[in-house]
């Protein structure tokens, strides 16, 4: 999925006492994360990977000339200057949304979006806009909506993640393979990264910060990337009809859940482990779905479980949640915050599954989330819903 950069040198005049800046020239790039990754506003991410460029020194030769005070200039500027990263990564500082345009000119085409504190990678400049790659769009940004080049910003808005390679991750107090297990961490989620020394990583999990081996995880970083209009267009297509698909199966199960009543005592069940009873869910709304998921607090985590009442785990009682309104959903965490569709923190409602580091759970409104938290607490609210970095808020009806 990556992409190398375009690098480029805007045309400068440089004299025998100038000095280089690291944002002097317009070169390296890096922000490929994908060519092709989408994100957009229901804020997706895709990797960023930085890589060296073919260099300062021979753009500088190309505008100086092949002399041989030339020459000796290049190779002092050589020695001079040390590229960041961060150098050609831009970063949009809007209201909402900057039109990415198809040349540099208000009268250009509009060819996508790109979303506030989302990224970019500069190719070069055009009077006061910027050339810019970012996903899969390319093209034209006016320069005042753009901060480059600030290492800063970008590790602000960029998100550091561990992938997890390994069937089941120990995740531990300490930096040793000694220290107390903190925690488990299946296959295939994605970690918030706190740190990396030595081989190992820390990470954040909903047992606290721990250490894992760098040996059993793939560390990147994401940002969010500019949407194409095509993009968009399938994406909103996407999210109404999984909106009407939810809305669809909640109808269905309900109605199934209303024919077979008479064939059972109220509709209730009961735990394995006591005596207590469920109602069964009712209705085909994120209120209804929040209003079922309370009913199950007190009852235990279990890793890997799916059991509402004899045990679940994290994302393994939101799909079990949502399962009783017909619908599907995967069972992991990182899987969940790509689920229905996405929308602000502060705009959730009671339903919405919110997304951490390695952790999810169901909004049930009043800034409170219920969900499968650890084994020494269970199934359990907590409030506030912020209590740990919230990753994404997703939508299903």
């Amino acid at each position: 999925m990556n992409r190398n950069s375009i690098r480029r040198a805007t045309t400068c005049c440089l004299t025998a006492a100038m000095v280089l800046s690291g944002s002097s020239l317009v070169t390296h790039a890096a922000v490929n994360a994908g060519a092709g990754g989408l994100i957009s506003a229901d804020q997706q991410e895709v990797q960023v990977e930085t890589g060296s460029t073919a260099g300062v020194s021979e753009m500088i030769a190309k505008s100086l000339g092949k002399g041989s005070d030339s020459s000796a200039q290049v190779a002092q500027n050589k020695k001079a200057v040390v590229k960041s990263e961060y150098d050609d990564i831009a970063i949009a500082q809007v209201d909402n949304y900057v039109n990415v345009r198809s040349s540099a000119s208000e009268e250009g085409e509009v060819l996508g979006k790109l979303y506030n504190d989302s990224a970019c990678t500069v190719l070069g400049t055009e009077g006061d806009w910027y050339k810019i790659h970012s996903g899969d769009v390319e093209g034209y940004i006016k320069a005042e909506f753009l901060v480059l080049g600030n290492a800063e910003l970008a590790k602000s808005v960029g998100r550091r993640v561990a992938d997890v390679k390994t069937e089941s991750l120990n995740v531990r107090s300490d930096a040793t393979t000694d220290a107390e297990l903190l925690g488990q961490v299946p296959e295939g989620e994605e970690l918030t990264v706190v740190e990396e020394k030595d081989g190992w990583v820390k990470v954040s999990i909903e047992e606290g910060e721990g250490w894992v081996s760098s040996e059993f995880v793939d560390c990147s970083t994401h940002y969010i990337v500019a949407e194409s209009k095509e993009a968009e267009e399938a994406r909103l297509k996407k999210e109404e009809e999984e909106r009407l698909a939810a809305e669809e199966a909640a109808r269905r199960a309900s109605a199934s859940r209303s024919s077979s009543s008479s064939s059972r005592s109220s509709g209730s069940s009961s735990s394995a482990t006591s005596n207590r009873s469920y109602a069964p869910p009712s209705g085909g709304n994120g209120q209804a779905v929040a209003n079922y998921a309370c009913q199950f607090v007190g009852n235990p985590y279990v890793y890997g479980g799916t059991s509402l009442t004899n045990g679940a785990d994290c994302s393994g009682f939101v799909m079990s949640v949502y399962a009783a309104f017909g619908v599907g959903l995967p069972h992991s965490s990182s899987a969940l915050a790509g689920v229905g569709y996405g929308v602000d923190p502060g705009a959730m409602q009671p339903g919405d599954i919110v997304c951490y580091s390695g952790h999810v759970g169901i909004y049930v409104g009043n800034n409170t989330i219920v969900h499968a938290s650890t084994e020494a607490t269970g199934i359990k609210y907590t409030s506030p819903a912020n209590y740990r970095a919230i990753v994404a808020v997703r939508r299903i009806f």
